[in-house]
């Protein structure tokens, strides 16, 4: 096993904390059919959770920005949602108007058909002008790459892209593909990005126990519907587990 290797393999430090655990938390509000009060409830439950960011569709920018503003839950913000097939310039403009509006994280699907199809320079250069974009109105971009429809070489060569064009994130999913990412997808890209950007597990947790696999697999941002759920259920671990240290330090009454 090669170096590269054995330090993607080693354990990473435990979760710390409810907060740490909530701060890793991305909550899409990305169906089609939610009107502006479901958003606006799910930017409330966002802040009530302290959860990192909430991932929006483009036309509720402004509401997601007005609702979370100065509360530290991010704005999130979908460009070229679900596949990535909007012109190069269409979804630059697209980036860059999220950015203007209030979204300080864009989710930019990169161009799957394009990819497959191994058109790598096109795939480069659109990335690059969407990190460029991005970073200049002070927003972090997340890359997706969309996991289940690309062969083992693909992702590593998305991913590599992604590293080059100077992505702070490559997300594996969008939730709109038949199926989400594998264990194996998860170790790849990890290992494949390490140091150079990070990672986010883009769909389907559910559980608190797939969340914290997901962390110790490399993710830093985990995408969640249930983050209600996963809080509650670290909060209720946590209990349980005090609860044993007290009876194994308890003295013995004869």
């Amino acid at each position: 096993m090669d170096a590269e290797s054995q330090t993607a393999a080693a354990p990473r430090p435990e979760i710390e904390s409810e907060t740490a655990l909530a701060r890793m938390l991305d909550y899409p509000l990305l169906k089609p059919e939610l009107t502006d009060t479901h958003v606006h409830e799910g930017c409330t439950l966002a802040i009530s959770y302290g959860i990192a960011a909430v991932v929006v569709r483009p036309c509720d920018v402004d509401i997601a920005a007005r609702a979370l503003r100065g509360t530290g839950v991010a704005v999130a913000a979908a460009a070229g949602f679900p596949h990535g097939n909007s012109t190069t310039a269409a979804k630059l403009y697209e980036a860059r108007d999220l950015v203007r509006r209030g979204a300080t994280e864009v989710e930019f699907v990169m161009n799957i058909g394009k990819l497959i199809s191994r058109h790598f320079p096109y795939i480069e250069t659109e990335l690059v002008q969407a990190s460029k974009a991005c970073h200049e109105g002070g927003a972090i971009l997340k890359v997706i790459i969309e996991t289940a429809y690309l062969a083992e070489d693909l992702k590593l060569i998305a991913c590599k892209i992604a590293k080059r064009a100077s992505a702070d994130y490559v997300s594996t999913s969008t939730g709109f593909a038949p199926k989400g990412y594998t264990s194996g997808d998860l170790e790849l890209i990890y290992r494949k990005l390490r140091g150079r950007a990070k990672m986010k597990a883009g769909h389907g947790i559910q559980k608190l126990d797939q969340a914290l696999d997901v962390y110790q697999r490399g993710a830093d941002r985990i995408g969640t519907l249930h983050p209600g759920e996963l809080l509650a259920s670290w909060r209720e671990r946590r209990r349980q587990a005090e609860d044993e240290q007290r009876s194994a330090t308890a003295p013995v009454l004869s």
